[in-house]
């Protein structure tokens, strides 16, 4: 299988750069964070292109079949592309931290390694062995209708979509979807704005929102509105693995 011609350095040396305390905050407070241009346009180009290759890749999900949405998307083999091992590799110990500050306030027992490989290990120990990074393509008409990426009994609080093609030129409509529910406050929706190359980290499940007596959890849920025109291609890196 050909390997990714882009650096690794080049994903770190941009994740490291990022301020991780004000996407602390944001994911407190909206249930996620944009991270923008953490890749550039050749990146983009050449990780969108990689969809053909069905070497790269262990399944192909056609949305409509399971009621999922239109458009499809493909979950990629171990070993993953050096790209997007890369991107998962360097994402993950940033995010950890927050991760285990979040089950703390929400009373969740579970915590998380310092290293995605210790974190990966576990997930393979309890039976969660299928790689879920994924490549998604949506075309005219397709959607994604709203949901969770879970898959285990282990689950990590994020993951990362990377935005790998240029809103207004490439395509129109296709915007990145988060609905909460909330059980002490009305529901509500946000539009997630996003660039080529953008990624934003959301959070899978819920979010800790602080009341009166504490903690409680709001739950989210997030999807992709009906593409008008064009071709859109995400690349998803969700960090635990699926049984």
């Amino acid at each position: 299988m050909p390997t990714s011609t882009l650096p690794r350095e080049s994903h770190e040396t941009r994740i490291a750069a990022a301020d991780w305390h004000a996407v602390e905050d944001a994911l407190g407070r909206d249930g996620y964070a944009v991270l923008p241009a953490l890749l550039t346009s050749a990146q983009c180009k050449e990780l969108a292109g990689s969809y053909a290759d069905e070497a790269r890749f262990r399944s192909r999900i056609v949305m409509e079949r399971y009621a999922f949405g239109r458009g499809e998307y493909k979950y990629f083999s171990y070993p993953l592309p050096d790209a997007v091992e890369g991107l998962r590799q360097s994402l993950y110990p940033r995010l950890a931290p927050i991760a285990n500050r979040w089950h703390a306030t929400m009373r969740i027992e579970e915590r998380f390694p310092a290293t995605h490989d210790e974190f990966r290990g576990i997930c393979h120990a309890a039976g969660q062995r299928r790689p879920t990074p994924l490549l998604l393509r949506y075309r005219a008409n397709d959607y994604c209708c709203l949901h969770q990426d879970l898959y285990g009994d282990h689950v990590f609080p994020f993951q990362v979509i990377f935005l790998l093609d240029e809103p207004g030129r490439d395509f129109e409509g296709g915007e990145l979807l988060l609905a909460e529910s909330n059980p002490k406050q009305a529901g509500r929706a946000d539009v997630v704005p996003l660039r080529q190359g953008d990624a934003v980290v959301l959070a899978v499940n819920h979010r800790p929102v602080r009341s009166g007596r504490g903690y409680y959890r709001a739950h989210l849920r997030h999807g992709v509105s009906r593409l008008r025109k064009g071709e859109r291609h995400t690349l998803g890196i969700i960090f635990h693995d699926a049984k």
